[in-house]
This record gives structure tokens, C-alpha cells and sequence, in this order.
């Protein structure tokens, strides 16, 4: 998948006559990112449709990196979703392949996982969506090398949290299901698709937590995290412009 993107990224600048950008490895990262996203029995050609639409439609088209409007890999991800439901939603659960339901699906019933398995990724799921812990291991890392702040994947965690609390569901088991952790951690800390203003990082999470909670349990989709990233990423200018600090004393542009 990396190596993918990266031979796409290089064509569509070369075809473009623009300068070859590859070296800064943000193909590397997208691929990543998009492969965690998908299941592991998906077809090739499709995960390459996918590709072609984060690395030209949402990335290239827009100028390339730090000029698109929206997380490549989540855009791809809903196009995807939308295009071919029924192998992105089937999930294997072993190494035989047998697939699964996803926990979202399962809420409620009593074949929900137990938390202990939901925190160690013992259920069905996309590719690096499972298991909790390992994404927490991730978060505290890109904290302690500064990559990212807290305030984003916090403040949506725990708007997921406290709001289904409120809604009389079990918080613990929506913040170990599903991608709301890849989500929070991995995409919704995007330099360029999210504020850059303390406050307005703050915002974007509040936001993506609301709408993540509105479509799981009011929408018709069991998950909701792609779908309210994107959203909030068309907001990302405003929610920067309403946060910047005003310069006391500046002349008013």
C-alpha cells in the first residue's frame, strides 16, 4: 500500500510537471493510515481505487501536502465505505479468515466482547483499529516526541465518553470500539486538515466527539468517527479564524 501511493504520487507530478515530492514520505504516512483503516481480506484493486483517491483527488488536486481541504485517508475511507459496503465491512476475526461482526454492531447483545478482549483487540475490526492498547502505546509516544498535543484526541475521547454516558450506554465500551481511538490519535491531529490554535483543537474534538456519538446510536451507520472527522475538517478554516489570537492594539485587516 505505501509503496503504491508513493509510485502514484510520483506519476501524477511527473504528469503534471510538478516537482517530486515523494522523499518527505507523506504517501508513506496516507498509506499507513489508509491501510489501517480497511480489512485484511479487502481486494487489491479496490485498496488501490482507495489509494488513487486520497494520494490525486484529496491530496494532489488540492496542491499536495499542507494545501488539501480534508484527511486523505479518511476521504478515501467514506468513498470506499460508500462504493464497496460489503467487503469493507467484512472483517476477519483469525487467521483462517473467519470474519465477524465489529463490536458497534454487537452492542447491546450478548455477544458483545468482554472489555478485556475489546482493550487487546481480540474482535473484529479494521486493520489497526483493534486493539487498544497498542494505539494508546502509539498516543503516548507521539506525545512524548511533541508530534502531536493532547488537546484533539482527549477532548473527543472524552466527548465520546461522557455523552453516551449521558445517553444511559456504557462509555468504555464505545471508546474501545470501532476507530474511535485510530481516529482521535492518527487523523484527527492532522497538521493541515485541523486548527492549529490550542482552543481551536480543543473545538475540533468537541465537534468529532458530538457527531461520532450522533450516528452510532441515532444514524445508520454503526460507526460514525470518518464521517465527523470530515465533516469537522471542512470547518478546520473557520474554527482557526474564530481561535486565532488578536494581536491587542493591530490594525484590524
Amino acid at each position: 500500500m505505501r509503496a503504491l501511493l508513493r509510485a502514484l504520487r510520483v506519476l501524477f507530478q511527473k504528469l503534471c510537471r510538478r516537482d517530486v515530492t515523494v522523499g518527505d514520505f507523506s504517501a508513506v504516512v496516507t498509506g499507513m493510515l489508509l491501510a489501517f483503516n480497511l480489512p485484511v481480506s479487502i481486494p487489491l484493486w479496490q485498496a488501490m481505487f482507495g489509494s488513487l483517491v486520497a494520494i490525486v483527488a484529496v491530496k494532489q488536486l488540492f496542491g499536495g501536502i499542507g494545501r488539501n481541504f480534508a484527511n486523505p485517508a479518511i476521504t478515501a475511507r467514506i468513498v470506499m465505505l460508500v462504493s464497496f459496503a460489503s467487503t469493507m465491512t467484512n472483517f476477519a476475526t483469525s487467521a483462517d479468515a473467519t470474519s465477524s461482526a465489529t463490536p458497534l454492531t454487537q452492542m447491546g447483545s450478548d455477544a458483545m466482547p468482554s472489555l478485556l478482549d475489546l482493550f487487546l483487540g481480540k474482535h473484529g475490526g479494521s486493520l489497526g483499529e483493534t486493539c487498544a492498547l497498542a494505539l494508546i502505546i502509539g498516543f503516548v509516544y507521539l506525545l512524548v516526541r511533541k508530534v502531536i498535543t493532547w488537546h484533539t484526541t482527549v477532548v473527543f475521547v472524552g466527548t465520546v465518553a461522557l455523552f453516551t454516558l449521558c445517553l444511559g450506554q456504557n462509555p468504555l465500551e464505545h471508546v474501545l470500539s470501532g476507530g474511535l481511538l485510530l481516529g482521535a490519535i492518527f487523523m484527527a491531529t492532522d497538521y493541515s486538515t485541523t486548527p492549529s490554535t490550542k482552543w481551536g483543537k480543543v473545538i475540533f474534538g468537541f465537534g468529532c466527539g458530538i457527531i461520532t456519538v450522533l450516528i452510532r446510536v441515532f444514524g445508520g451507520y454503526p460507526e460514525g468517527v470518518s464521517f465527523a472527522i470530515l465533516l469537522m475538517n471542512i470547518l478546520t478554516p473557520y474554527i482557526s479564524s474564530w481561535t486565532r489570537r488578536k494581536i491587542f492594539g493591530g490594525v484590524k485587516k
